[in-house]
């Protein structure tokens, strides 16, 4: 296995482990889902969009390399791999420390301050949120998601999470903490410095989110972590669905498309309130799934109109994108893959939530 990587960032590590090959292993079946994996012998390589990791064991240690385009994505290959293998040795507890490039100690690279700058309602039920910022030019490629972090009210200085030694997130604790969400970035505009999320309301303390979008006010303070989460999609025949919480994506991603590309859209919300207007140059076939009074998460329609859809065979590209509650999430991924044969390559699907779950979805993974 060649090891000659191009990158202009790179780090390394090597630690101890009671069964080095057997937690590689897991890595790999992990990671197969969501980048190119290569196993060779006691090596492998995990290659992401973002960067690249080598992985090389012997009987009782591991070696890690790790390479980025910069110091954020240098981060999330040390992340992604430091996280794994925590999770799937967690009685040896390795003294993981990181060397070469790349910050420890210090503030992510991946983080900024933002502050509001004006809010307003899209829907009855849908709240778009400015933020303003510096520097927030990595935000406008790399993927369409971020994290939000809520400081606790009444602090007279806020914390925010640095990086640690072995290459993962220290957060602050006690009456520092920080909540975090997912969100989409609606809009980016990199020149003013600012961008649009769009909150779906929700009452309730679980909702940090909504309850921040509500009362949002020019000066209020937000952390945002990121950019994630996939890309607007490159073939000539896309199809894009998902409930309300997947809508800032399906609209930030059909405003992306070009006039050459066929967009199939289905969209779950509970009434023709909340329809939004989509703009794209893209040739569209857009419809609105009404669940009228039934809760959201509790019914097929989503499902149903993915199966209606007719994907085409003849010869052009296509790709599916999906996001909204797991349980959907998980037979749209089955039906996709199964019946559908769709590579990894051809579509996403996303479980952005889950219902009777507080905050971002404990099983929430993408496809």
């Amino acid at each position: 296995m060649a090891e000659q990587i191009e990158f202009p960032m790179r780090a390394a590590t090597r630690f101890g482990l009671s069964a080095p090959r057997d937690v590689m292993r897991q890595l790999c079946d992990h990671f197969v889902e969501h980048c190119d994996v290569i196993v060779d012998g006691d090596k492998a390589r995990l290659v992401a969009e973002f960067g690249t990791a080598i992985l090389e064991c012997d009987d009782s240690r591991m070696s890690v390399q790790a390479f980025g385009y910069d110091e954020s994505t240098l981060s999330y290959v040390k992340m992604m791999v430091v996280e794994h293998v925590l999770e799937y040795a967690p009685s040896d507890k390795p003294d993981i420390v990181w060397r070469g490039d790349g910050v420890t100690g210090g503030p992510l690279p991946f983080f900024r301050e933002m502050r509001v700058v004006g809010a307003r309602d899209v829907t009855p039920n849908m709240r778009r949120v400015r933020l303003a910022g510096e520097d927030i030019a990595r935000f406008a490629s790399g993927g369409l998601h971020i994290r939000l972090l809520f400081p606790a009210s009444g602090l007279a200085e806020i914390s925010w999470p640095t990086l640690g030694a072995d290459g993962r997130i220290v957060w602050p604790t006690g009456a520092a903490k920080l909540t975090g969400r997912i969100y989409t970035i609606r809009s980016i505009d990199v020149a003013k410095g600012e961008m649009d999320v769009d909150f779906v309301i929700h009452e309730g303390d679980a909702y940090p989110g909504a309850g921040f979008a509500v009362k949002a006010k020019p000066g209020d303070i937000v952390g945002i972590t990121g950019p994630g989460g996939g890309v607007t999609p490159s073939a000539d025949w896309v199809l894009l669905a998902g409930d309300e919480t997947a809508l800032p994506a399906i609209g930030r991603m059909l405003e992306e498309l070009p006039a050459s590309v066929q967009a199939v859209v289905r969209v779950e919300i509970p009434d023709a309130a909340e329809e939004q207007r989509l703009a794209s140059a893209a040739g569209l076939d857009l419809a609105w799934l009404h669940r009228g009074e039934a809760k959201a998460g509790t019914t097929t329609l989503l499902e149903d109109a993915v199966r209606g859809v007719a994907i085409p065979d003849d010869g052009r590209s296509v790709f599916v994108w999906a996001g909204g509650e797991h349980k959907t999430f998980r037979s749209l991924r089955k039906y996709l893959r199964g019946e559908r044969g769709l590579t990894r390559q051809q579509h996403m699907v996303a479980a952005f939530w889950r219902r009777g779950f507080d905050g971002d979805s404990p099983e929430a993974e993408e496809a």
